[in-house]
């Protein structure tokens, strides 16, 4: 007589089964591409970036740039109407070269006047746009000649403790 060897038994779930993994592999490869298309939608909406040409480019010499860089809010009263578009030094005049991308639609007196603010005294940095009086506009790739820099908190607490002397 001869001994049959008992049938092997498997558990549930132990069987390699390549259907099971694929799917598993599938639904989480698309959890992962839903959250990376939404963190790009974030993304480009906090920080003003659009797909279309709907705005104009308005260039400003600042003597100090310092808190601005691209991406940074172009604000007038108060509302965002645009961003800093590119940000260089330019050699001849020592001055920071900003080029500015205003939402169309928004006209600007060519007479105004630029300044970076700060939102606080901990806060960032905006460019904030103080409309002149003026009947004529810019246009894309006009200047704004009346820039005011940013104003350095360390600098003016230096002069406050030293007594305004330098």
């Amino acid at each position: 007589m001869q001994r049959q060897s008992p049938a092997k038994t498997t558990k549930r779930g132990s069987q390699n089964n390549p259907m099971s993994e694929n799917k598993a592999e599938v639904t989480i490869g698309a959890i992962v591409l839903a959250i990376a298309i939404g963190f790009v939608v974030y993304l480009s909406q906090s920080t003003g970036m659009r797909l279309s040409g709907d705005t104009y480019n308005i260039t400003a010499g600042f003597r100090s740039a310092e808190g601005i860089s691209v991406g940074t809010d172009v604000r007038l009263a108060g509302v965002k109407i645009g961003t800093v578009a590119g940000l260089n030094l330019n050699a001849e005049t020592y001055r920071a070269e900003a080029s500015l991308a205003i939402q169309n639609g928004i006209q600007i007196p060519d007479d105004s006047t630029l300044t970076i603010a700060s939102e606080g005294l901990l806060g960032g940095h905006f460019v904030e746009l103080v409309p002149g009086a003026s009947f004529d506009y810019l246009a894309n790739g006009d200047e704004v000649l009346d820039t005011q820099g940013s104003v350095s908190l360390v600098t003016l607490l230096m002069k406050f403790v030293g007594g305004g002397a330098e």
